[in-house]
């Protein structure tokens, strides 16, 4: 018989099962050739999961990960978008080495037993 788990544990399992995700996210992105900046960055306006680099743009990447991957990109809404777009001006702001490169979001995707799904520009800063 499964005991139900309180607030804290499940917040507790979430964020373990966020930052396992996280970690799984930057192997894939090394791999494919990305440096990673930073990860995770946390600015006074936000969190940024990870911040890496590919030749000369600048990628911020927004982790999501749930029981599928539908309910994953679902979970990227707009307010999100416009806490990360603001997050990754603090952090070109704060780098003059940064300030020339092209900024591009993109999300990765995460749900078990399925390999991470990397949505490369997912949107558009204004």
């Amino acid at each position: 018989m499964r005991t139900r788990l309180t607030s804290r544990e499940r917040h507790r399992h979430a964020w373990r099962r966020g930052r396992l995700a996280e970690k799984l996210c930057r192997l894939i992105l090394r791999l494919k050739g990305y440096r990673i900046v930073a990860a995770p960055m946390r600015t006074p306006v936000g969190e940024v999961d990870i911040v890496a680099r590919t030749r000369d743009t600048l990628v911020i990447v927004e982790v999501k990960a749930r029981g599928d991957l539908a309910a994953a990109a679902a979970a990227v809404g707009a307010r999100q978008r416009r806490r990360l777009t603001r997050a990754a001006h603090w952090i070109v702001a704060g780098d003059p080495t940064l300030m020339a490169l092209p900024c591009r979001f993109d999300v990765m995707l995460v749900a078990p037993y399925a390999w991470p799904r990397h949505l490369i520009n997912a949107w558009q800063s204004p």
